[in-house]
């Protein structure tokens, strides 16, 4: 078909603002202790609905429609739990446990109102509930029983954070991760194994514990009992990857399960997050990642290796797979570059392992030939070392363009994160509209081996702004962008990045977007929550020895510099990058007349939730960029 030629950037497109407003968020697949029932969580706008599925995969329901489920440990995440027919979940509103049986009845409190929980975790005789509580910024490990009848004792404390409880088939033991201030959790954490005791008429108590894994500069992620009991698996990045080790529970003797330039971990940002999962015959269930793409691989009992899903089946990208107790299943949140978020569930005992769709998080209306695939790209940086990322070029079944395409270079938050090769809708909403899309995993990012992932140390503000600059300037000169209309997009630390960028190279883009970026560093040790409280003594140095440190890389001290259009989006409630960043770089803005757009939206936070925000934000930026980029 003969494509019509219009200018990059106004194609019409059918990735719409309020298609992306009405997406579903997915997350956290989960089954009960039989195997049939299944579940997840739906983000609808500002709320968290789970929705359960019974033996009739045609069949599905609301199981929590009065009550919005979010856990607000650090980031949230770990929500919700089943068991025994019932679900064991966190409500938005007051931060409490609460127990819904599948069945039908009414939800009802098990925990008290104080603090916040997260990820429950139950007893495989489903009398005992674990879970990670905070309370005025201490943290534990706690037990309550799953009634709700007696008052919550802590069994793991004195530790800063703690993550990922998991039960021993036997009931007897629980392992679980913690770590200590300054140490995020991807630079050094240990994993825990505890043995209880079981008084007569009250709750478990620790009997002893062991440090098995990990330490200062090895970080562990997801300690999970083998099935038969006689194992203990993990990630640990102690090879410079984030690979599988198996430690045998009696001799204590440790083994590698796999190898190479892979990472099976991720960074832990958030509660209740998984990258492997165990199948009832002892198969582990991985999603391995390289070069910001997955896979999703089963390994035997044996070190066999098979693929179930991987870029040539249209999935690229998996979070939270979970086995099914006595089968074969295995339930997964996938996506691709050109495909949507679903949770699909994979049935190993069938031949060829097919997944089957239980859920799409959208309406997929949009046909594949009018997205954009993302490609792995690699260049070399300002001092002779090589960056990576991922390049989306303009797509369109009904538009070409004439020369080059403006470039939009989108920043990732953290900084210790990574772009991978999942559904973008910010990617594919410029792509389609006829810009080029570079979203770069500069040093200091995760998926590329630990020493990638360290150089950002001490070094934010240097590595993430030459790298996305030197990105861009790469595909310029491989004919893939126009240098005069490029653009730098990103929120959070990537706002940061954004920012800084303006400060160290005016003029070099067009425009700029900036979604709650961080502005001002002093204001951020100070101000921000506990789990990052700490983040900048690697990222910048420790106070007050790295002062001055702060100061140059704190672009409000020096947001004279800021010469280029830029639009600023803020949540009014956001905590972990508080109003008063964006504030205080608007006023500099607005008094020396740069041109610029403010934007702050009521009952945000870090991030849009909203239906209503996410349609506003998306038609904001697109009228933003015709001003600035297309037409200046």
């Amino acid at each position: 078909m003969t494509r019509e030629p219009r200018m990059f950037g106004l194609w019409s497109s059918p990735v719409t603002p309020a298609a992306l407003a009405a997406g579903l968020r997915l997350g956290e697949p989960c089954w009960d202790t039989d195997g049939q029932a299944l579940a997840w969580v739906e983000g609808r706008s500002d709320r968290g609905v789970i929705v359960t599925q019974g033996l009739d995969e045609r069949a599905t329901r609301d199981l929590t429609s009065d009550i919005s489920v979010r856990a607000f440990v650090g980031y949230g995440g770990g929500d919700f739990t089943l068991a025994h027919g019932a679900a064991f979940f966190v409500g938005q509103a007051d931060q409490r446990i609460y127990r819904q049986e599948l069945a039908g009845g009414a939800a009802r409190p098990i925990t008290p109102a104080f603090g916040a929980a997260s990820t429950p975790a139950v007893s495989p005789d489903g009398r005992w509930v674990a879970y990670v509580h905070t309370y005025e910024d201490i943290d534990c490990i706690a037990v309550v029983d799953s009634q709700g009848k007696h008052w919550p004792r802590r069994l793991g404390e004195g530790r800063d954070f703690y993550m990922q409880p998991a039960w021993h088939p036997a009931g007897d033991r629980l392992a679980w991760v913690e770590w200590d201030h300054p140490q995020m959790p991807w630079d050094g954490t240990e994993l825990k194994v505890a043995r209880l005791g079981f008084p007569e008429g009250g709750l478990p108590v620790l009997a002893g514990a062991e440090v098995v894994a990990g330490g200062p500069e090895t970080s562990v992620f997801q300690g999970t009992f083998a099935p038969d009991g006689r194992s203990l698996v993990y990630i640990s990045d102690e090879s410079g990857w984030g690979h599988l080790y198996r430690r045998d529970l009696e001799s204590g003797a440790v083994s590698q399960l796999t190898g190479g330039e892979f990472e099976h971990g991720t960074p832990a940002w958030g509660q209740g997050m998984r990258t492997f999962t165990f199948t009832q015959s002892g198969r582990i269930v991985s999603v391995r990642q390289r070069a910001g793409f997955h896979e999703l691989i089963a390994i035997s009992p044996d070190g066999g290796v098979t693929s179930l899903a991987d870029s040539q089946t249209g999935y690229s990208a998996f979070s939270n797979p979970a086995g099914a107790p006595g089968n074969e299943k295995v339930a997964v949140v996938a996506a691709g570059g050109k495909q949507p978020p679903r949770v699909v569930v994979f049935d190993l005992a069938e031949p060829g392992v097919r997944g089957s769709v239980r859920r799409r998080s959208d309406a997929e209306a949009v046909s594949r030939e009018a997205l954009s695939a993302p490609e792995p790209v690699s260049w070399t940086s300002f001092d002779g070392e090589q960056a990576h990322g991922l390049y989306y070029p303009p797509a369109s079944e009904r538009f070409e363009g004439t020369g080059a395409p403006p470039l939009i270079v989108l920043v990732h938050g953290g900084p210790t994160s990574q772009v991978i090769a999942g559904w973008a809708p910010n990617a594919q909403f410029f792509a389609t509209r006829g810009y080029a899309v570079l979203m770069p995993n500069y040093r200091g990012s995760t998926g590329y081996g630990r020493e990638y992932m360290l150089k950002l140390r001490e070094s934010w503000g240097i590595y993430d702004v030459q790298d996305a600059k030197s990105g861009a300037e790469d595909l310029a000169r491989r004919g893939l962008a126009d240098p005069s209309r490029l653009v730098i997009m990103g929120g959070s630390a990537g706002g940061f990045t954004v920012l800084q960028s303006l400060v160290e190279i005016p003029g070099f883009y067009k425009a700029a977007i900036c979604m709650f970026g961080v502005a001002n560093q002093f204001t951020l040790a100070a101000d921000t929550h506990k789990f990052e409280a700490r983040y900048l003594d690697s990222m910048l140095g420790p106070l007050p020895e790295a002062a001055s440190v702060y100061r140059e890389r704190s672009p409000i001290f020096h947001a004279d510099k800021i010469k280029d259009p830029i639009a600023v989006f803020q949540g009014e409630i956001d905590r972990v990058v508080p109003r008063e960043q964006s504030d205080s770089i608007v006023a500099s803005l607005r008094a020396r007349g740069v041109p610029h757009e403010y934007h702050v939206y009521e009952g945000e936070g870090h991030g849009w939730r909203k239906s209503e925000t996410i349609d506003a934000f998306y038609k904001s930026v697109e009228a933003f960029l015709r001003t600035h980029v297309l037409f200046a």
